[in-house]
């Protein structure tokens, strides 16, 4: 059976750059990405139908398999990068390209080894990897439901180059509250967040929105209350009173160091609670190893595997490859944190994904622990300048994307090993879709950061601004640890109820505009699930939802790159105003929640 053919790469390269520009879009607006494998299935097959062009089910397996290599890269792009822009230190085009790809190499062949032991023997479930192959024979079958993933593009697309473009209806709609300072209640129309919540689902979307309730309705207007009557600044402001600051300052200065402090304990929780499985996926591979050894026969040879995983660390001591002006002995230090960290959280993040999915992979708590591991030691080295700062922060960002990648191939590998694919032409595919995404990713964070600029309202980058914080807070121990500590201890409330620590610390650092429509779409999820138990009609919402999601992206993409060259303006007022816009809006809102529900049909 055809497997690695030009049409199958072709088609998977094209679907890595769609969703490697959409996915690092979404991460930049929410700190979010979704796994491309199921979408870039469907897509590969509705692709080879649309040009008569026969496919077997192996090639649009490694079709899918080559185009969700760009997801990774986007993950840890978006969490780090940003914090350069941030710094005033923009880095050069080639050098993100480089980091993208050495993260995504050393991902992979860290990952080789683990595969027979993690995948074949423990049998772990890897639940996307098994859902992707259940799609692919389910197309392969001839079902009709990948149009919706299409339409859901043309619907994600076409409402973000009205909001965006023509400035037809504001962008989103806010009302205050009474009584409460400083409170409001506001939503986004945000076809991408909608669809970002239908495939979360109502729990995961209702733990993410009620953080930002905390945030909007509870802190904001305590710190309000409070501050009112203190006739000094409070500290960290150290010029305006907080009676004399609106919402969005009261956030920036306070709220925001809250935020980052749930979401660093939060992720360093995940990653503690992870230590008995990190421990069982190093036994498993020790086990492996002994018994088995790497299997040159169906995986990638052995000496691609060991020469990838020595070259990475080398190349980082290249000068330029980290950012700033490094001596060789901090180079040397970046180079041991991406070797050291970045093999310990591939076997974590391998193991992890097989029993919880790429969804719960705790890449932020994994960044962070690298960061702050690499920090330390620069601080007491006394390496503080901002190239120093810069230098830890491209450590996060290998180590991110190999962390991202091994989880990202370890469940191509398991939809693979369930369809009858060859594992190491999988995993040729994979690097081949790392070599052409990692151009596609970096050319488009450049280029969002050019034409917005991270952490404003536009591109908040909430993942990057909180590894700048934290960076920043350990080298120079300037941080208001009070805020937060209190963060930290928010955090490990909402843990304890039996939600995810993550997803809630994210909506206290995110303003609840951006998560109100992340809710409303796992609303729309939940009614929809109810339908379809009651009448069993078959579902094709969660492609109409990832539609949206690479829709509102690419337009995204499309707008950063006329509104950089200066063929569009960066904003501008709405040509609907006052209450007729805001009506128009809120129709757009609920045609997109209509549109969900449309897309459960019967078969």
């Amino acid at each position: 059976m055809q497997e690695f053919t030009f049409k199958a790469a072709a088609a998977g390269v094209v679907l890595g750059i769609v969703f490697g520009a959409a996915n690092a879009y979404l991460g930049l607006r929410v700190g979010l990405t979704i796994s491309a494998s199921i979408p870039a299935a469907v897509m590969a097959v509705a692709a080879f139908r649309a040009l008569r062009m026969p496919a077997t089910i192996l090639e649009t397996n490694l079709a899918q398999t080559i185009g969700s290599a760009s997801t990774a890269l986007a993950t840890g792009s978006i969490f780090t990068l940003p914090a350069l822009f941030l710094w005033g230190a923009v880095p050069p085009y080639v050098q993100v390209v480089a980091l993208c790809f050495l993260g995504g190499l050393l991902g992979l062949a860290a990952m080789i080894p683990l595969r027979k032991a993690l995948i074949v023997d423990a049998g772990l479930p890897y639940p996307e990897g098994t859902a992707c192959a259940e799609v692919l024979r389910a197309t392969a079958g001839g079902s009709s439901r990948s149009a919706w993933i299409f339409r859901g593009i043309a619907v994600g697309a076409g409402i973000k180059l009205l909001v965006s473009l023509a400035f037809l209806v504001p962008s989103s709609l806010s009302v205050g509250l009474p009584v409460l300072p400083r409170a409001q209640l506001a939503i986004e129309l945000a076809p991408a967040l909608i669809g970002v919540g239908f495939i979360l689902g109502y729990r995961q979307s209702a733990v993410i929105v009620a953080g930002s309730l905390i945030s909007s309705l509870v802190l904001i207007p305590l710190i309000a209350w409070i501050g009112a009557s203190l006739r000094a600044p409070l500290f960290p402001e150290t010029q305006r009173l907080i009676a004399q600051m609106d919402a969005d300052a009261l956030w920036s200065r306070y709220v925001r160091y809250i935020g980052a402090g749930a979401v660093a304990v939060a992720g360093i929780l995940t990653v503690l609670r992870g230590l008995p499985t990190m421990v069982g996926a190093f036994t498993a591979v020790a086990r492996g190893l002994k018994s088995s050894g790497v299997s040159t026969d169906r995986d990638l040879p052995g000496s691609f595997v060991f020469g990838a995983i020595a070259l990475v660390p080398l190349v980082c001591l290249i000068p330029g490859v980290f950012a700033g002006d490094m001596t060789f002995w901090p180079r040397l230090v970046c180079a041991m944190g991406v070797a050291v960290f970045g093999v310990l959280f591939v076997a974590v993040a391998a193991r992890i994904v097989g029993l919880v999915g790429v969804s719960s992979q705790p890449t932020s708590g994994i960044t962070l622990v690298t960061l702050l591991g690499v920090a330390t030691v620069f601080a007491l080295m006394g390496w503080t300048a901002t190239g120093a700062k810069a230098a830890v922060l491209t450590v996060g960002t290998v180590v991110a994307i190999a962390a991202s990648k091994a989880g990202d191939i370890s469940q191509d590998l398991k939809t693979g090993y369930l369809v009858g694919a060859t594992p190491a032409k999988q995993q040729l595919g994979q690097l081949l879709g790392a070599a052409f995404a990692c151009w596609a990713v970096a050319a488009t964070v450049l280029l969002l950061g050019k034409a917005w600029t991270f952490g404003s309202r536009d591109l908040p980058a909430p993942q990057a601004t909180l590894m700048k914080t934290i960076i920043e807070g350990v080298l120079s121990g300037e941080l208001p640890w009070g805020l937060v500590l209190s963060g930290g201890g928010v955090a490990i409330g909402a843990m304890l109820c039996g939600v995810s620590g993550l997803a809630f610390a994210i909506g206290v650092y995110l303003p609840l505009a951006s998560m109100a429509p992340i809710y409303l779409g796992g609303c729309v999820r939940a009614l929809c699930d109810r339908r379809a138990a009651a009448t069993g009609e078959g579902d094709a919402g969660v492609l109409a939802a990832s539609g949206l999601v690479a829709g509102e992206g690419l337009a995204g993409v499309l707008v950063a790159a006329l509104v950089a060259s200066g063929v569009a303006p960066k904003s501008g007022g709405p040509r609907i105003p006052g209450l007729g816009g805001e009506l128009v809006a809120l129709g757009l809102i609920a045609a997109i929640c209509g549109f969900l529900w449309l897309s459960r049909r019967r078969e």
